[in-house]
């Protein structure tokens, strides 16, 4: 069983707690993005990264500088975003750490697939950016089937915690013998689920640290999750979705998490959000215990 996230765009750097184990498997491709991006103008550079010129300046000396074999942090604790904040990796056992390295994979598209501790560099490079690199039109094109068979181990089993964007590089090739389970968090309203885009990236990483705590290798072990008040609803559920619903938060909580989630996308920080997270989570306790 496999179980795939989505990367986060702000990283950070930290090349000396933790020891990164490998280099990414397809780390000559990574080069020839890397060199693609680099011969850009300032002005192409900030087009394909749509982002402000705080964040274009900065990525900008990154890629002008960058050595992709040298002062490397492990993925898992290189990407910093409110998943990886809610998986809390840094504080992971060792048995977790064994557990996300056999089951869990990043995928990236400046690097394809990465193992939680292969070595990375700081960058910025969404799915959805418009790289016409080596001839594609994308990078859909680009990585083409090859993400989807990395990922794949003998099970034939991938737990989808991805973003939409992502998870299409591997569902676009399964065969037939594959089981995509995707994770589904939010509040019934009516028929419907709402999905709120924090909450979900809350309960991803929740989702990581409840796996790799109970070092599950079964599918049905995922039901048990109950992280942030969620609890599995068979009635909503099917083979391919696992859907998870809790009682609507309170607004004011609502709206400190979207502070929260603003504040950590602005941010080159790692945690500069984190005091607004705490009040957050703080208050989320209090209403599932009301």
């Amino acid at each position: 069983m496999r179980i795939i996230i989505s990367p986060a765009k702000q990283m950070r750097v930290d090349a000396d707690d933790f020891a990164c184990l490998a280099l990414p498997v397809f780390l000559k491709k990574t080069e020839k993005l890397k060199d693609w991006i680099s011969q850009l103008t300032y002005e192409q550079q900030k087009a394909l990264w749509a982002c402000s010129d705080k964040i274009a300046r900065q990525n900008h000396e990154r890629f002008a500088h960058m050595d992709l074999r040298r002062n490397l942090t492990p993925a898992i604790l290189a990407y910093d975003g409110i998943q990886y904040t809610y998986m809390a990796p840094a504080v992971f056992e060792d048995g977790q750490y064994a557990y996300v390295q056999e089951h869990l994979r990043i995928l990236s598209g400046f690097y394809g697939v990465l193992k939680p501790m292969d070595g990375v560099v700081p960058h910025r490079l969404e799915m959805q950016a418009k790289v016409s690199a080596c001839g594609y039109k994308n990078l859909y094109g680009f990585w083409g089937d090859s993400l989807y068979r990395e990922v794949r181990d003998d099970s034939g089993i991938i737990i989808n915690l991805a973003s939409k964007e992502y998870a299409k590089c591997v569902a676009k090739y399964l065969q037939p013998e594959d089981r995509l389970i995707t994770c589904i968090f939010g509040e019934p309203k009516g028929d419907k689920i709402v999905q709120k885009g924090v909450y979900v990236k809350m309960a991803r990483g929740e989702m990581v640290r409840f796996l790799a705590g109970i070092h599950a290798d079964e599918s049905e072990q995922i039901k048990g999750f109950n992280g942030s008040g969620y609890h599995f609803d068979a009635d909503r559920s099917s083979d391919t979705e696992f859907v998870f619903v809790r009682k609507k938060i309170a607004h004011h909580i609502e709206q400190k998490l979207d502070e929260a989630d603003a504040a950590a996308e602005q941010s080159t920080v790692r945690y500069a959000a984190s005091e607004v997270f705490g009040r957050a989570r703080s208050g989320i306790d209090r209403n599932e215990k009301e």
